[in-house]
């Protein structure tokens, strides 16, 4: 018979026969397949493009289906890498029975066809059947209160299909590379090869130390300022690179530092156990380190997901203290009949009012050096140093915080959203003051409740009277060489925000029809409508979510799949070592419990680096959810230690699954 009709049958056979290896890596392809259709039909629904508030989520979207198509690429590259080491002999035989190199490169043809058709039909079917549900996932997380329609891309089914035959494409031909650079012999013996030992382990252990503490330290003493995303990708590289040394070598140098203690090496079980270890560790160090990154992916990507769904509202209700605020002229004099109106809209629709401020508020740009206590013209500040600072007369700020406070000539409160302002005194312009005391609360400005965080604050300075706040606003304006100082000192504006509570869909009704009688005022100059501004806030967020939730399941899935090829290539390595053991008069349950305690040391180090590393970045994690107005880092801390026990069960249950496949292999 024909060579070339034999092999088609012989690619499936030689998938049956590996299927322990090809099971799990199917089902990693069907996901992936699944994610990519996924994000690129919500990508394709119209109503993603016909709703003005889902924008942010298809941005979002957009930024997740780029990194998505890196990660799974890479994914699928390692995760093949396994395949090809554990069919190398296989093919390695096939040579030397008589096939040539090009009958081999025809049957991966063949073989990658198949895999590539078997994993996007069930792949896109899968996403076809789940994509309604999806969808309304999504718009869940977003708050979108939208009907969603089943439907249908075939956009998103060419795009799925084009993607993927790049990756197989990728695949196959660095599989046949790696059987066309090799002879028979190579073939026949690399599947026991492990991965190499690296060489001047100890110059690369201290490599990893260094690298490793450098992102750590860019971790810990990260500020929120504009450098804040940059720090982020340096200290994630650093902590990558260092994880990659310190696995590769410094665990080995480690071990060969124990091994020459002899009061700890020659012990009957300690002997075994450690030499095991440095065997396991010099072939296997380099996937041990990347279940321990993806580990931390999967701890960081949670946490943040986690955080971000339960304080949603307190990011919402941070941009926009009001459900809604009208904005007039310093000289309008409808502030009250504004009040007055909103009160009897409130009664006509049975809602609570909450709040209901007035207040006359000046808003200038300034600029400010740390460590000092003035406030100079923001000409030539880093945006970092620049900040608002508004000024209230006092009679506003008692009214808005029911005190009855009172300030002498010459004195001031001072108020910051941030950092407190840490001075007796301060300097606006040339004008000094003394500060009586820093105000712990101003509500229309919330405050950062871990205080850590500069980059978003502003400052509230609150003033004797109208008098004193006209003397700050000269200064303000001789130093920013402003001429019309007469029109300036009229430039201030009066505010009106009313909070509600009660029916959303009254709450509406009553909105609208107050900022229609607002809009109609005298001197009117804006609407600031907190109702929209939450909604796309929550929009943005929800995507955000929406992203965390499936890249959090595709990380899980990459170190589960890692773990459990890494239990099923030691498995038949260590064939032959348990029949040694036995050979030396070991018996089976000094050997069983020397392997237990070799694969519970080297795979719960990885877990033990992962949460390590994800203590250390809990600081720039919370810097940068500041960034999107989120400052309850008590939140973050309670979050990220129930998502570290759930991970670690997760783990040590993955753990369970798979050693079973590996004690299987073994027995036989």
């Amino acid at each position: 018979m024909n060579k070339m009709k034999l092999l088609p049958v012989m690619a499936i056979k030689g998938v049956k026969q590996n299927q322990m290896v090809y099971s799990p890596y199917l089902m990693a392809c069907f996901f992936s397949v699944f994610s990519y259709y996924l994000f690129s039909s919500l990508l394709h629904n119209d109503l993603m493009e016909r709703l003005p508030k889902a924008a942010y989520a298809w941005l979002m979207l957009t930024i997740g289906k780029g990194l998505l198509s890196v990660i799974l690429l890479l994914f699928l590259f390692y995760a093949g890498s396994f395949l090809q080491k554990r069919r190398k002999r296989e093919f390695g035989l096939y040579t030397i029975l008589g096939l040539e190199r090009k009958h081999i490169g025809v049957m991966l043809f063949w073989e990658n066809a198949g895999m590539y058709l078997i994993s996007v039909s069930a792949g896109i079917i899968l996403g076809f059947v789940l994509n309604k549900l999806m969808f309304l996932l999504l718009l869940r997380m977003s708050r979108l209160d939208v009907e969603a329609e089943f439907y249908f891309s075939a956009e998103a089914v060419r795009e799925t299909l084009g993607y993927f035959a790049f990756v197989f494409g990728c695949l196959y031909i660095r599989s046949l590379w790696g059987v066309m650079r090799m002879k028979p012999t190579e073939l026949m013996t690399e599947s026991r090869k492990g991965e190499r030992e690296v060489r001047h382990i100890g110059l690369w252990s201290v490599a990893g130390i260094m690298a490793t503490a450098c992102g750590y330290y860019i971790s810990v003493t990260s500020k929120l300022d504009s450098m804040i995303f940059t720090n982020f990708f340096l200290a994630v590289f650093l902590v990558v690179l260092g994880t990659y040394f310190l696995f590769t070598s410094g665990s080995v140098a480690l071990l060969k530092l124990i091994k020459k203690s002899k009061n700890i090496y020659y012990r009957p079980a300690n002997q075994v156990t450690i030499s095991g270890m440095l065997y396991r560790m010099k072939k296997n160090a380099a996937g041990l380190s990347n279940i321990c990154i993806f580990s931390t992916m999967l701890l960081i990507t949670l946490t943040c997901t986690a955080t971000m769904w339960i304080g949603m509202d307190q990011i919402a209700y941070y941009d926009y203290p009001y459900d809604l605020q009208a904005v007039y002229s310093q000289n309008s004099n409808v502030i009250e009949k504004a009040g007055a109106k909103a009160a009897a809209l409130s009664e006509k629709y049975g809602q609570e009012i909450e709040r209901l401020d007035y207040y006359e508020a000046v808003k200038l740009d300034c600029g400010r050096r740390e460590g000092s206590n003035a406030f100079v013209s923001a000409a030539g500040f880093d945006f970092a140093d620049q900040f608002a600072v508004t000024l209230l007369t006092l009679a506003d700020y008692n009214r808005l915080e029911g005190e009855s406070q009172s300030l002498e000539e010459g004195e001031v409160l001072l108020y910051s959203t941030g950092k407190e302002f840490g001075f007796d005194r301060v300097s606006f312009m040339g004008v000094e003051a003394a500060v009586k005391e820093e105000a712990e609360e101003i509500y229309p400005y919330p405050r950062a409740k871990n205080r850590m965080f500069s980059f978003t604050s502003q400052y509230v300075i609150v003033v004797k009277d109208k008098e004193d706040r006209d003397r700050f606003v000269t200064a303000w304006a001789q130093a920013n060489g402003v001429t019309d100082l007469e029109g300036f000192l009229h430039s201030g504006v009066r505010h009106v925000g009313l909070l509600l509570a009660g029916e959303e869909a009254k709450r509406d009704a009553l909105i609208e029809e107050w900022s229609a009688w607002c809009q109609g005022q005298q001197d009117f100059l804006r609407l600031e409508n907190g109702l929209e501004g939450r909604d796309e806030d929550r929009a943005m967020n929800g995507g955000l979510l929406f992203i965390g939730m499936v890249f959090g399941l595709l990380f899980f899935m990459c170190f589960l799949l890692i773990m459990y090829f890494k239990q099923v290539s030691e498995g038949y390595e260590d064939q032959d070592s348990f029949g040694i053991m036995r050979k030396v008069g070991m018996s089976d349950g000094e050997i069983k419990g020397t392997i237990r305690r070799q694969i519970l040391l080297v795979f719960f180090l990885p877990l033990a680096g992962a949460l390590l590393h994800t203590a250390a970045g809990l600081v720039m994690v919370n810097g940068l959810l500041a960034a999107l107005r989120f400052f309850d880092t008590g939140l973050l801390i309670r979050c990220c230690l129930s998502v570290a026990g759930v991970v670690t069960l997760l783990y040590a249950a993955s753990y369970l699954l798979t050693a079973r496949t590996y004690y299987r292999i073994v027995r036989k």
